[in-house]
């Protein structure tokens, strides 16, 4: 059989994560080698594919960025170009754009026990070409939705509609929306978004929402580090700037899942200041309890102001039909419209689809559970790097670098070549690891979630202190790892294997 390329690390995605993972390990290990698979023409990932009117990110850049590549700017939440930019400057600055392999769309990875390594089966899907790799390592950053589309529900009566239909996912480069009526389906971050930025140039904006969210005016500029580093090295003040911002998510995090309906009423509170005393609150009174999903992010309270100055408005309704020229509701109004935005959510898809299999055998995702929330019971060599639902995605990237390396670290130790995550006391139980995190998307993808265990490992916290703590302090050798001695045998490449439909 011919050779494939071998490396002993594959990352698999160039965005925020993987970017961010492949620093930390080459850091940690520069004569190891690595392959960083991208199924884009680019690097950037989530904020090099979207590119609707004001993207931004809902989480502060001192704790949202590397802790080791400080952000520097004073703007608390980042635009989209803004952070593409700095994931391509991190990359130039730690080599690691020469390792990107583009256009690549990793289908399989098939792990051999008596080779100890993985044989990964990607498309590239410019030539329509299948590509083999192997690996001792693969290490997936490939996030948690569908790059191929977005939720998008079929509405009655939609193609009678006149004018444009555009996901958030897929914004046409070249859509003109000035003097134009739109209607924006949705009422998640992007939806918040969205309609503030559209608002000074449309005719109208009108946000329609089945269900309202928990929307907080957050600060655009950090007055404090602007005023400390006046006086203090940048270096330190944003170190004091992402402990301080950890802690205040954390804490408002705790307090709502404390005092859920004093929490309510202080957000409500907030937000009848930020509308006004007449604007009617049954558009800002969510069923559920804060933190059961993410809270909205408006920097300076952009959203509030497009409501309070009427460039935009808010329907609480539910879609009847699409007629020629909008929107009719259950209630009867209908809603003019020449562009309906659908900022209606995302497909989860899970390690980019990737099909995972152990010596040729499929691995029953939804039966296994997620160990330190980095490994995966029974799969060995494999990591996955899956961010927090309740503070910024990123931090548990950088915490996970780090224990990745500790674990190459304890197997260079111990002369083995493969780890494999193992549960002896039947933790396994029915809970997925996002329950209790309630929005839509994460609700439709329930049965394709790992499993979390009864205590220990296999137990996902959600809780940056304690996971930081587990992940780069506790023991890597902590029982439930089990280092495997390379075969007696001459190692055998692994078969390729043709994905599954």
């Amino acid at each position: 059989m011919a050779d494939h390329p071998h490396f002993d690390i594959i990352i698999v995605g160039a965005g925020l994560s993987g970017i961010g993972t492949a620093c930390r390990i080459a850091q940690e290990y520069p004569d190891r080698s690595m392959a960083i698979i991208e199924r884009r023409e680019k690097m950037g990932g989530t904020w090099d594919l979207f590119r609707y009117p004001g993207i931004r990110s809902d989480s502060d850049m001192a704790s949202y960025g590397y802790n080791f590549k400080p952000w520097y700017s004073d703007q608390v939440l980042a635009k989209g170009t803004d952070i593409r930019e700095y994931v391509l400057e991190t990359a130039r600055e730690f080599n690691l754009a020469c390792k990107v392999h583009y256009g690549l769309n990793t289908l399989n990875a098939n792990w051999n026990d008596e080779g100890q390594r993985w044989t990964v089966t990607t498309l590239h899907e410019p030539s329509g070409e299948t590509r083999l790799f192997t690996c001792d390592f693969i290490v997936n950053c490939a996030g948690y939705y569908n790059y191929d589309h977005g939720y998008r529900p079929h509405f009655n009566g939609e193609e009678d509609f006149k004018g444009e239909i555009i996901h958030t996912q897929f914004w046409p480069r070249d859509l003109d929306y000035t003097g134009k009526k739109v209607v924006v389906i949705g009422s998640g971050a992007t939806a918040i978004t969205v309609v503030p930025a559209m608002a000074d140039k449309a005719a109208s904006v009108t946000m329609l929402q089945r269900s309202p969210s928990y929307v907080m005016a957050v600060p655009d500029t950090d007055k404090i580090s602007m005023a400390l580093n006046k006086v203090l090295p940048k270096k330190l003040v944003f170190s004091l700037a992402r402990k301080r911002n950890v802690l205040l998510q954390r804490g408002l995090y705790i307090a709502c899942e404390r005092w859920p309906q004093t929490m309510r009423k202080l957000m409500l509170r907030h937000i009848r200041r930020q509308v006004g005393p007449d604007f009617d609150m049954r558009h800002f009174s969510p069923k559920y309890n804060p933190w059961e999903q993410r809270l909205c992010a408006a920097p300076d309270g952009d959203f509030f102001k497009a409501l309070r100055t009427g460039k935009a408005t808010i329907a609480t309704d539910h879609i009847d039909h699409f007629s020629e020229n909008g929107i009719v509701l259950k209630s009867g109004q209908t809603l003019e419209a020449d562009i309906i935005v659908t900022a209606t959510g995302l497909d989860v898809q899970l390690m980019g689809g990737l099909q995972l299999q152990l010596n040729g055998e499929t691995v029953d995702m939804p039966n296994k559970m997620t160990y330190k929330g980095i490994l995966l019971q029974d799969v060995p060599n494999y990591a996955w790097i899956f961010g927090y639902t309740n503070a910024p995605w990123t931090l548990k990237c950088d915490i996970g670098g780090q224990y990745i390396c500790r674990l190459f670290e304890e197997m260079k130790k111990r002369g083995v070549k493969a780890i494999r995550p193992v549960d002896h006391s039947g933790n396994l139980t029915d809970t997925g690891m996002l329950d209790g995190f309630a929005p839509g998307y994460i609700m439709r993808a329930k049965d394709r979630m790992p499993r979390q265990g009864r205590s220990g490992p296999w137990k996902v916290t959600m809780h940056y202190g304690k996971d930081k703590k587990m992940l780069t302090k506790d023991p890597v050798d902590d029982g439930f790892v089990r280092f495997e001695e390379p075969a007696a045998q001459p190692a055998k490449a692994a078969a390729p294997l043709k994905a599954s439909a």
